[in-house]
């Protein structure tokens, strides 16, 4: 039947067009942002997901500049301890040098105070970002026998996050220690054996000037010998120590980095558009657009139709 008051054909086109024009500003939206799901409204369930692992991955980025920052804190310690094993070492030949009997031991002595600043000199300046762990305090309020780099980041099932450290014990590595009850290996007094006791010589400080040629001078030189050799010992253990440190550092590293190109794909994968899909998804909705304004033409030139019916 046809009307001049209700066109059911042009209703029903108009319907289509409006449908096809709605699809058709969505799919152009989704071109323009690159996303398939770009608020809550487009997919609750994923936008929530995507909302979470977006969050996630900016605090994995700061791990990542943490487990940077701990590395080269690490390094610093390190190079300065091989640093002070070498000077170390150079005492050590210069005491043995010392032990020859008439020797000059004076300007031995001279030699040893020289490489004794320069120890002290290396400590003092391995720090980095306001941190030093071969030279420190134990008796200050800020002190942390326990040094920690943020290493993960990490979401349980039920919601709640973890944040873990690789941890560096500070007090293996510390060479010198300005608390009167704490002490260093560079500072700690050693007995005739060369281990750290409670009264003896230290490293830092041992004088040879004014040592003879009797035995008992040729003895404690000898001591002296066998506590820097400890002390390089420990040296030693301690760069060994910040060594693994540092290689689980880049491991973690590594794995960070492949963790957040991972959750990267995730979030691509909820809510990234294929834009082969909406490329040929646009071309299709335009024709239709085009169809349905010729169909709505057609249906409201009905009423013209009717309109010739009753003319003479």
């Amino acid at each position: 039947m046809n009307s001049i008051k209700t066109n059911s054909a042009a209703m029903t086109a108009l319907q289509s067009l409006q449908m096809t024009n709605k699809e058709l500003l969505m799919t152009q939206q989704r071109i323009s942002t690159g996303f398939r799901v770009g608020s809550a409204e487009d997919n609750a369930a994923y936008w929530s997901i995507a909302t979470t692992m977006r969050s996630d991955s900016k605090s994995l980025s700061t791990v990542r500049d943490a487990l940077g920052l701990g590395s080269a804190t690490v390094d610093v310690a390190y190079t300065s301890i091989e640093s002070a094993i070498d000077v170390a070492s150079e005492i050590k030949a210069k005491l043995v040098a010392a032990r020859e009997p008439g020797i000059n031991r004076g300007a031995i002595q001279s030699e040893l105070t020289e490489l004794q600043s320069q120890l002290a000199n290396i400590a003092g300046s391995s720090s980095f970002s306001g941190q030093n762990w071969l030279s420190v305090d134990s008796a200050s309020a800020n002190y942390n026998a326990t040094a920690s780099v943020v290493s993960s980041f990490s979401r349980k099932a039920d919601g709640t996050i973890e944040i873990g450290t690789i941890s560096v014990n500070v007090t293996n590595t510390k060479l010198y220690d300005a608390s009167a009850s704490a002490v260093g290996i560079l500072d700690g007094l050693r007995d005739s054996t060369g281990a750290i006791a409670a009264s003896g010589f230290s490293v830092a400080s041992l004088s040879i000037g004014a040592l003879s040629d009797s035995a008992g001078d040729l003895s404690t030189l000898e001591s002296y010998i066998m506590g820097v050799d400890k002390a390089i010992t420990e040296m030693t253990g301690a760069a060994t120590s910040l060594g693994s440190v540092k290689q689980r550092i880049g491991l973690q590293q590594e794995f960070v980095k492949m963790l957040l190109d991972s959750i990267d794909r995730g979030i691509s994968t909820l809510v990234d558009a294929d834009m082969n899909e909406e490329s040929t998804k646009l071309q299709a909705l335009q024709v239709q657009q085009q169809l349905g304004v010729q169909a709505l033409s057609i249906a409201n030139s009905s009423s013209q139709n009717i309109l010739a019916l009753f003319q003479q």
